[in-house]
C-alpha cells in the first residue's frame, strides 16, 4: 500500500483526498520511484477542475523527484538506487511512489537537489521548449513573458536574459517588481494597475514585440495581440485566469498577419533524445547558477488542497511541491 492524493469528481480543492492504493510491481520498461518531493503546476489545477479532462476517479500531478526503488524487466535506462526525475507524466505523482515508463525519466546531477528539481523540471522544460523551439530567441529582440514571477515566468525571464534578449515582464502587483527585476527583466509592468499593450508600445517605440509567452489566457489575451510587432507570434501555452475566448483568423489579419500558437511540453519531449536534450540545458544553468531556483514553498503531501488554494491565489513567488508525509 502506499498514499496518494485522489479525486472522484471535478471540483475545488476540497475534492482532493489522501487515500491508500495498491501500487503494483513495475512492469515491462517501469521504474518504481520512491518520491522525495511532488512538483505542483496549475495543470494540475486544470485536471482537477476538469478544464483539462481526466477520466474519474483519478490520481494527480505529472513531476516529482525521487529514487529508484525497483525496476520491471526491460529496464536500461536507471538502475535500483538513481536520483531521478519525471515531468510529463504519467498523472499520478501526488503519491508516495509511483510507476513510471523509463522513458519518461532523467537522471538528477549531483549539484541539483530533489526539491529544486521537482520545483524545476516541468516548468524549465517548458520555458525551454518556449525559448529555443517554439520561437528561438536571438539576442537583441525585445520579448514579452507575462506572470514574470511564477515559476515558468522566473525561469524563462533568466534564460531569456542569457540569450541577450530584452525582457518585458507582467506581474500581479507592485510588490514584484524588485524580484522580477533581479531576474534579469529590463522591463517590468504591473498588468493589474498599467496597460500593458500601451506599456509595451511605449517601451519599444511604438515596434511592439516579436513573441508574447502568455500563461494567463483569457485576461491578457488581446494585450498579448495588441502588443506584437507585424508578424509577431503570441504563444498562448497557459489558462491561469480561464481559457482564451474563440478569435477569428482574421483578427491575425488585421493586427498586422500575427502568428499564434497553443503548443503543449508532452509535443516537445516525445522521444527520450528530447527530453534528456531539454532536462540537460536546464539542469546546466541551474548548476552553473545562470539559472537561480528559489528554495520551493513545501506542503505536506496531505495538504495538497492548501498547496492548490495558493497557487491558485497568485500571491506566491516561484514554486511549490509536496513532501510526503
Amino acid at each position: 500500500m502506499t498514499k496518494a492524493i485522489r479525486f472522484e469528481k471535478i471540483g475545488g480543492p476540497e475534492v482532493l483526498e489522501l487515500q491508500d492504493i495498491n501500487l503494483p510491481a513495475p512492469g515491462p520498461g517501469e521504474v518504481r520511484v520512491r518520491h522525495t518531493a511532488v512538483g505542483v503546476n496549475f495543470i494540475d489545477i486544470y485536471h482537477r477542475t476538469g478544464l483539462y479532462k481526466l477520466k474519474l476517479p483519478t490520481g494527480l500531478g505529472l513531476e516529482a523527484a525521487g529514487v529508484v526503488e525497483a525496476v520491471g524487466p526491460e529496464v536500461t535506462r536507471v538502475a535500483v538506487g538513481d536520483r531521478v526525475a519525471y515531468a510529463s507524466g504519467p498523472v499520478g505523482a501526488y503519491s508516495e511512489a509511483s510507476n513510471v515508463p523509463q522513458t519518461r525519466l532523467v537522471k538528477l546531477p549531483e549539484g541539483v537537489s530533489d526539491d529544486i528539481a521537482a520545483a524545476s523540471l516541468l516548468k524549465g522544460m517548458t520555458a525551454h521548449y518556449l525559448l529555443r523551439r517554439t520561437h528561438p530567441v536571438k539576442a537583441g529582440e525585445s520579448i514579452l513573458i507575462h506572470a514574470g514571477a511564477g515559476g515558468v515566468g522566473m525561469i524563462a525571464v533568466q534564460w531569456a536574459k542569457s540569450l541577450g534578449a530584452v525582457v518585458i515582464a507582467t506581474v500581479g502587483n507592485h510588490q514584484k517588481i524588485p524580484f522580477v527585476q533581479r531576474l534579469g527583466a529590463a522591463h517590468v509592468i504591473v498588468s493589474q494597475t498599467e496597460n500593458i499593450a500601451t506599456r509595451v508600445r511605449e517601451i519599444t517605440g511604438g515596434k511592439g514585440v516579436s513573441v508574447v509567452y502568455d500563461s494567463v489566457g483569457r485576461d491578457t489575451f488581446m494585450a498579448s495581440i495588441d502588443s506584437l510587432a507585424p508578424l509577431g507570434l503570441l504563444v498562448s501555452f497557459g489558462n491561469a485566469s480561464g481559457p482564451v475566448p474563440p478569435i477569428e483568423p482574421q483578427l491575425l489579419s488585421q493586427k498586422g498577419s500575427l502568428f499564434f500558437t497553443r503548443p503543449t511540453l508532452a509535443s516537445y519531449v516525445s522521444t527520450p533524445e528530447e527530453l534528456d536534450t531539454a532536462a540537460g540545458e536546464l539542469f546546466a544553468l541551474i548548476s552553473s547558477g545562470t539559472i537561480r531556483v528559489r528554495p520551493p514553498q513545501k506542503f505536506p503531501l496531505s495538504q495538497a488542497a492548501d498547496a492548490h488554494r495558493a497557487i491558485e491565489s497568485r500571491q506566491t513567488k516561484g514554486s511549490l511541491v509536496l513532501i510526503p508525509d
